[in-house]
């Protein structure tokens, strides 16, 4: 099958489908991809055997906007893409559709008018599902349907897909296959598929961070004791937050996470609790005025691409190759959840949507 990557950044679509296709699942190839990000692609480049016929897209934005460009794409069956999501996030303003990467979802809707793949399988925050008194998603979907697609939509946590990190995204699948009523695009029964299937992949599964985190790292990736109490403060008289470390399932990964900000966005782990393989918990028993004479770190960009379903080779690589810790960090925080990808994929396959 042929697939064509929008907004690749470090290529989680692309991962997902190389390790169908090693597993003998379905076969998949890499017409081209999209991203504007240098260091994102420069991590891809790092990682990926770009075929000498792909087609490297760079800006969607340039690319989109003359349209033998759309036309000289080879034929592909499946887009994939997670658009970029700033714009619709509980964390941003929620601009949507009026900011400009809001716009990139259109973009989408440019290759799709032309080419009419058969297949299309979009990533989003989850309250893309809510933005704008749903209205925005509703407006996607009445888009998809216009030019001939039946479109079902979920919200996926990642945990439940056996990487510890709780993650809640919104998959929009379409096509314009014909598809049996009977047909359900459940995240639940997805995540009842793959537990019986994911030990005989090739993916990369853990139960908890435990799992994840290393014995050994660099100093550099150490709170200093100047910034501990800061984190681990549990807010001000403007913001109240539950600032704990030490969390068996990660909290959500950002791409803002290399600028560290306090404990209830990000994850931090003291070494005790690592060394222990989570048995010692001095959360359980310590103030945090205790807590912060502790030796505390953060997560690796290897873990936090680990923690995305990504092997930590991802990481080395692309370092070697120039891509700074602060870089890495963005790309991990943006990246889709592989396992995720990989467990919608196999359950459109063994259903026979996807054929």
């Amino acid at each position: 099958m042929k697939h064509l990557e929008l907004f690749a950044g470090i290529g989680g679509f692309r991962r997902a489908m190389d390790i169908l296709t090693n597993d003998h699942i379905m076969e998949f190839h890499c017409i081209g991809y999209s991203e504007i990000d240098s260091k994102a692609e420069a991590t891809y480049r790092s990682n990926y055997a770009i075929g000498k016929d792909e087609i490297v897209m760079g800006d969607i934005v340039n690319f989109t906007r003359i349209k033998k460009h759309i036309k000289s794409l080879p034929k592909f069956d499946l887009l994939t893409g997670g658009f970029p999501c700033q714009t619709f996030s509980m964390m941003g303003n929620q601009a949507g559709f009026e900011e400009d990467r809001g716009q990139m979802f259109f973009r989408i809707m440019d290759i799709l008018a032309i080419k009419k793949p058969k297949y299309v399988l979009l990533e989003n925050v989850k309250n893309l599902c809510n933005h704008d008194k749903g209205r925005t998603f509703i407006r996607i979907k009445n888009e998809l349907e216009s030019i001939g697609y039946r479109v079902y939509a979920d919200v996926f946590n990642t945990v439940d897909f056996h990487l510890p990190q709780t993650r809640n995204r919104v998959l929009i699948f379409a096509t314009k296959a014909k598809v049996p009523q009977s047909f359900q695009f459940s995240s639940k029964l997805i995540a009842e598929v793959f537990d019986k299937k994911y030990k005989e992949t090739g993916l990369a599964y853990y139960e908890t961070i435990n799992d994840v985190l290393m014995q050994e790292v660099e100093s550099k990736y150490f709170l200093s004791e100047r910034i501990k109490p800061t984190l681990l403060a549990d807010g001000s008289s403007n913001f109240k937050s539950r600032s704990d470390i030490n969390k068996k399932i990660a909290r959500p990964l950002t791409a803002t996470m290399h600028k560290m900000h306090r404990a209830c966005q990000d994850n931090y782990y003291s070494q005790d609790f690592i060394e222990s393989h989570g048995k010692i918990n001095p959360v359980d028993t310590m103030t945090k005025e205790e807590l912060a004479k502790l030796p505390i770190r953060k997560l690796t960009p290897e873990e936090a691409f680990m923690l995305q379903g990504f092997p930590a080779e991802f990481a080395i690589k692309a370092r070697a190759n120039g891509v700074s810790d602060g870089a890495l960090y963005k790309q991990a925080g943006n990246a889709v959840s592989v396992n995720t990808i990989y467990a919608v994929l196999y359950y459109l396959i063994m259903n026979k949507i996807i054929k």
